[in-house]
């Protein structure tokens, strides 16, 4: 019977950095969490047990840490690809580099229009993240944002979709739109200023989503992801996973009264999944 190895890979997750990197007049506090895989000639440690090849793993943690004292001080892309480009340079025997980076936000706190020099409040659950893809030809860069929680109260209906037998749901024109939403975009280049455009892709979402007339969810994502695209020709494509976080109307009837959109049950479970990539043509 011929048996092979098939595609492996190898490397440290969940590898927790917070730095503090002090200005003259104030202190900026970043939170990281960098995954780290190496993919390249590792068969005989498979094998045969040897492990000559063998970057370990411990010491791709000690790496992220050591290289980001210098080396962290602009965007998530940028310390990102400054580490794919030292593990691939400094191991031949690596022909890939796969490093995800998320990224805690947190801002400074104000008090009275003065923001405070090194007080700082979390953004929540919201992340920045990205991802890295590097082998001897190419590269890839995506980044993105992660648990972006927005709600709209009105501006959002759905309609005249298909009615059969198991249908319950009423239709409607005027309806609560919350999502946890996830976006990933790919950078066509590594001339990119990654934290400025973060912040500017950020916004453009956030406008699109605020501003759109939804006729339903998949309508909206595509009109956030369009305007990414029509916005910034350094953005390949772009994908949104925009789950439905569904408020629903509570039924007063019973207690003789009429809810008039105006108190809702909000529930987790189920929900809705809605996913699309919006690509140039």
């Amino acid at each position: 019977m011929n048996i092979k190895l098939g595609k492996n890979a190898y490397g440290k997750n969940a590898v927790n950095l917070s730095k503090i990197i002090r200005h003259d007049d104030h202190h900026e506090f970043r939170q990281i969490s960098v995954n780290t895989a190496l993919e390249g000639d590792f068969e005989t440690a498979h094998t045969e047990g040897d492990n000559s090849k063998i970057l370990a793993t411990d010491t791709q943690k000690n790496t992220v840490y050591i290289l980001a004292k210098e080396h962290f001080t602009k965007g998530i892309e940028d310390f990102g690809l400054y580490l794919s480009n030292f593990f691939l340079s400094n191991n031949p025997q690596v022909s890939q580099v796969n490093i995800e980076i998320s990224e805690h936000l947190y801002t400074r706190m104000a008090f009275d229009g003065t923001v405070h020099p090194h007080a700082y409040v979390s953004s929540g659950d919201e992340k920045h993240t990205t991802a890295i893809v590097r082998d001897r030809k190419s590269l890839t860069i995506t980044a993105g944002i992660k648990d972006l929680l927005i709600l709209k109260t009105t501006d959002s209906a759905f309609t005249g979709y298909i009615k059969e037998p198991y249908t319950i749901l009423k239709e409607t024109t005027d309806r609560i739109l919350a999502t946890k939403c996830e976006a990933t975009w790919t950078y066509n280049s590594v001339n990119v200023d990654f934290t400025a455009m973060f912040s500017q892709i950020r916004t453009t979402l956030l406008k699109t989503f605020a501003f759109h007339n939804s006729l339903s969810v998949q309508q909206t994502l595509y009109a956030m992801g369009e305007a990414v695209l029509q916005t910034y020709p350094e953005v390949i494509e772009i994908s949104l996973i925009m789950p439905n976080k569904h408020h629903i109307p509570y039924n007063m009837e019973p207690f003789g009264l009429q809810n008039t959109n105006e108190i809702f049950m909000a529930t987790d479970e189920p929900f809705g999944y809605i996913t699309g990539t919006v690509v140039r043509g």
